[in-house]
């Protein structure tokens, strides 16, 4: 059988198995054993073991399941609760002023995370009662929650990056520096059009009541929620960018740091640490699955040809090469509405790695783009992870066709901030060039 003909079997497969509804799991590992044994021989059964379960002694995968707990940590401890009361006291008398400040917290919860989760999640029980009992528009209330939210996707030390950086062979510290400067871009977009939007409709996102604002010494003084969780995000990163530790060392001194805040914060219990724990082992149990089954579809397809079937397509099809990136950018788009961005990781690195190679791209640059394309696969439905989120916090009299009706302008956001990326590539690769030479 031919390569590309052997391609699509594998990828048809893959796909009929995923419209079935199976876990993803499943759809690759089975696609990848049973078309494995039928084109290749028994061997590659061997040959496939073999890929998934070397790539989970990588030192640098230990760095996913340490973040998430930091995360998970924060989120359970009541830490993120406090960051955002001190936000609150601070841009709550300016119109949206609720809105920009949960964009804010988000962003900076992002930079202590890695993850969406923990922000949506948090700001969604926290956040968007705040918002809609002073009178918000709830699309604007939801839509600023899970667009925030999406930048731990981004904003480092976001775990995709790990994820692309192990799977694509491209440092992460570069990576996590890279997606600095656009996640701080993108949260200053939402910012603006909730600012824009609030002066054009003050309807629709008005300012509290004089009665419930605080006097300057009360403000200052809900400061002092920011500064351990600021601390703790400045070592992890600093100690990454500088290179005095790798990322998972730093994933490590920030798991610890996320205790000592909740401890500080006097809410450690033996329950908190316990359920943080819990939530890290079934995210990091899923992530794992899922490697394990993309190791395993990426070891029989590279086996049978695959990866040189699409070179020789493109260099044949005369095609200019941004043509070809807008093409990956829209496939990355589509992929985003029905598969989680660890999946497509997985999936489209092995097939379109060595075409940005071979066009010329940095790889660092295209890393981050990649993780700017991905901001937006959490927010589209029908497969959207903040979606979901939202829909298990809001209240019971919002649909999830509210939660839909909401994300369309920051989409577009999104896409806007992608552009940006795209257009001026020193965004992602001044820093990264600046810290390592």
């Amino acid at each position: 059988m031919s390569p590309v003909e052997a391609s699509f079997i594998m990828f048809a497969g893959m796909m009929v198995l995923i419209l079935t509804g199976i876990p993803l799991v499943f759809a690759l590992g089975g696609a990848s054993v049973a078309l494995g044994y039928f084109l290749v021989g028994p061997q590659m059964l061997s040959i496939a073991y073999s890929s998934a379960f070397g790539v989970l002694g990588e030192f640098v995968l230990l760095a996913v399941p340490l973040f998430i707990f930091m995360g998970a940590m924060l989120q359970v401890s009541g830490v993120a609760d406090a960051l955002y009361a001190a936000i609150y006291t601070w841009s709550g008398g300016l119109r949206g002023g609720l809105a920009i400040g949960t964009v804010g917290i988000s962003t900076l919860m992002a930079a202590m995370t890695g993850i969406s989760g923990a922000a949506c999640v948090s700001m969604g029980l926290i956040a968007l009662p705040s918002m809609l009992k002073r009178g918000y528009d709830k699309h604007i209330a939801m839509g600023s929650i899970m667009a925030g939210a999406a930048l731990g996707e981004l904003i480092p030390p976001s775990v995709i990056f790990i994820l692309w950086g192990l799977f694509a062979d491209v440092s992460i510290g570069k990576l996590f520096a890279g997606g600095l400067f656009p996640g701080l871009v993108l949260s200053g977009i939402f910012m603006l059009y909730i600012g824009i939007r609030a002066y054009l409709q003050p309807e629709l996102c008005p300012s509290i009541p004089r009665s419930e604002r605080l006097t300057g010494k009360e403000k200052i003084a809900s400061l002092r929620n920011l500064i351990l969780p600021i601390v703790l995000m400045l070592v992890v990163l600093v100690a990454i960018f500088s290179g005095a530790a790798t990322p998972t060392e730093a994933a490590a001194v920030g798991a610890f740091g996320s205790i000592f805040c909740s401890w500080f914060a006097r809410t450690l219990s033996w329950k908190v640490v316990k359920d943080a724990a819990r939530n890290s082992v079934l995210i990091s149990g899923m992530a794992g699955w899922i490697i394990i089954g993309a190791y395993s579809f990426t070891a029989v397809y590279s086996a049978t040809g695959g990866p040189g079937v699409v070179q020789n397509f493109v260099s044949s099809s005369g095609l200019d090469r941004w043509v070809i990136f807008a093409l990956m950018q829209l496939s990355f788009f589509i992929l985003g509405c029905l598969l989680d961005p660890s999946a497509i990781i997985m999936i489209t690195v092995p097939i379109y790695l060595p075409l940005v190679k071979m066009l010329g791209f940095d790889p660092v640059w295209y890393g981050v783009v990649f993780c700017v394309n991905m901001e937006m696969a959490y927010l589209t439905p029908p497969f959207g992870f903040n979606l979901f989120y939202m829909k298990g916090v809001v209240p019971p009299g919002i649909t999830m066709a509210d939660i839909y009706r909401s994300v369309p302008p920051f989409v577009v956001l999104q896409a806007i901030g992608l552009i940006i990326t795209i257009v001026f590539p020193q965004l992602a690769l001044w820093l990264p060039n600046k810290l390592f030479r």
